[in-house]
């Protein structure tokens, strides 16, 4: 059975309840089989197989920076000063096809959901804890198999040079988001592990800085400047208390550039080497003509096609004219980009389309492959090309799997809006009639939806919606709200 963490908590219980039938009405297993849990049993610490070439890199200062409740660890990152202001960046991605191997038992369940679903109450990991929280988790001082991207980065952002192979690490520090970006920004104290190793903090900070010249680099060349906020429930004793937004930070954004230039080198990688590529692309917007017209609204022109190198330039001007509001301009945006899916090339193929949000071309997902299914394919390919064996899919099967992982994908994140909403009607209960400012979310032949400005709970415009469109600012009433169903509705007013 998957871990819940199960209290004596009416609110936690509930939305345990719910999340367990969500995933089933989804399509997806929220339950590990018998013959899944018997194979585990006789699972181990792997070593590499004889004649395999691995390096030994357990001397390197390797953190892993995380959630504060992260338990099942993918990466870990380690800097190096060269000349000229250059920095090697180095990337350890967890070695999770040594003990999970294509077509057994643990791999049919992680190839059906795809993903890990992380909902407000109870996680639901693709592979079972004994592997995602342990033999395959880059654990604090633990000795772990792991596949290595290289990367040497010039004083502007702009990459030089990169390998992949791999490696023994050893994790030096468990890291946190929160108290790692309060330290870097002059506001925290060191964090727990950064003062007891000697050096380490000088690394972070090495870290740091290689990853903002990365972001600079990339935005120069149209990434986008994105900032949404994510809620996630607040438990009081008994009670749901409130929603908490979380944001981005310098110690995400060292993690999030890292890895983005770590699958950009993965893809091109295994181009080289004519095998199938596994890519995740977000297409040319269909919508340009809205976000243009938002554009418009504050006093800015964009080209009449999609061009991410303008449309960043629009955003960095709205967040300095208007830093509170501008997470909501980036929902929208957001929004009218569409969703990201994965697709398959065949080697050498020229894809028309790239990650437009991230303004990359060669974009695959490689990192996580404890927590994604198609991550775990590219580390398969990757090891494949790295041993000189044969690509170990044809084709056609992993154009299925590119399909199917989109699908599920969705799915799973379904599930997880479908908990916070119930979750965020737990927090509505009792509050009919109350006012609130919202911005419209989504417009379209399935309804109309809106994000309350405080607290950041989304719902459905059951009244007063014509005419309206993604972007807009609004007054609602709260109308009724349905736990089970995580149904939140509102009508217009004003």
């Amino acid at each position: 059975m998957v871990h819940m963490n199960t209290v004596n908590n009416r609110h936690r219980v509930i939305l345990q309840r719910i999340a367990h039938r969500v995933m089933l009405e989804r399509g997806l297993l929220p339950d590990f089989l018998t013959e899944v849990l018997t194979e585990l049993d006789t699972m181990q610490v792997q070593e590499a197989v004889a004649g395999d070439q691995v390096r030994d890199m357990t001397d390197l200062l390797w953190v892993s920076i995380d959630n504060d409740d992260s338990r099942d660890l993918d990466q870990l990152t380690v800097a190096e000063e060269l000349a000229g202001g250059r920095t090697k960046i180095y990337v350890a991605i967890a070695d999770v096809d040594v003990l999970v191997h294509s077509g057994s038992k643990i791999d049919y369940h992680a190839r059906h959901n795809t993903t890990s679903v992380y909902t407000a109450a109870a996680i639901f990991p693709m592979l079972p804890e004994k592997l995602s929280t342990d033999l395959t988790s880059l654990n604090f001082n633990e000795v772990r198999l792991a596949v290595v991207v290289e990367m040497v980065v010039d004083k502007d952002g702009s990459l030089l040079d990169s390998d992949i192979y791999r490696a023994h690490v050893r994790n030096c520090a468990k890291l946190a988001y929160n108290s790692v970006a309060a330290w870097l920004d002059g506001g925290g104290s060191d964090p727990e592990g950064v003062a007891t190793v000697n050096g380490l903090a000088e690394n972070v900070q090495l870290q740091d800085k290689a990853a903002q010249s990365m972001r600079d680099f990339r935005h120069i060349h149209g990434a986008l400047s994105l900032e949404t906020i994510q809620a996630k429930p607040v438990f009081d004793g008994d009670q749901i208390s409130d929603l908490q937004e979380e944001r981005t930070n310098r110690a995400k954004s060292i993690i999030e550039n890292f890895m983005i230039a770590a699958n950009g080198v993965t893809a091109r990688y295994l181009d080289a080497r004519k095998f199938p590529v596994l890519r995740r692309v977000v297409r040319t917007p269909k919508r340009w003509d809205r976000i243009a017209e938002i554009a418009r609204d504050h006093g800015v022109n964009l080209p009449s096609g999609p061009d991410s190198k303008a449309l960043e330039k629009f955003l960095i001007s709205a967040k300095a004219a208007d830093p509170l509001r501008f997470p909501d301009l980036s929902l929208s945006v957001i929004k009218l980009m569409g969703a990201g899916e994965y697709v398959t090339d065949s080697p050498g193929a020229t894809l028309p389309m790239g990650h437009f949000g991230l303004a990359v071309m060669d974009y695959t997902h490689s990192t996580a492959p404890n927590r994604r299914y198609p991550d775990l394919i590219t580390q398969r390919l990757l090891k494949a090309g790295l041993n000189r064996h044969p690509v170990p899919y044809e084709l056609s099967e992993l154009e299925e799997i590119a399909r199917h992982c989109t699908v599920a994908e969705d799915a799973a994140k379904k599930v997880e809006r479908q908990v916070e909403k119930s979750a965020a009607a737990i927090l509505l209960e009792g509050q009919t009639r109350k006012r609130f400012d919202a911005i419209v979310t989504g417009a379209s032949h399935k309804g109309t939806w809106v994000r309350l400005l405080r607290p950041p709970v989304e719902g459905k415009l059951v009244s007063g919606y014509k005419g309206l469109d993604v972007g807009r600012r609004i007054s609602v009433e709260l109308v009724r709200t349905d736990v089970e169903q995580g149904f939140i509705d509102f009508k217009k007013v004003g």
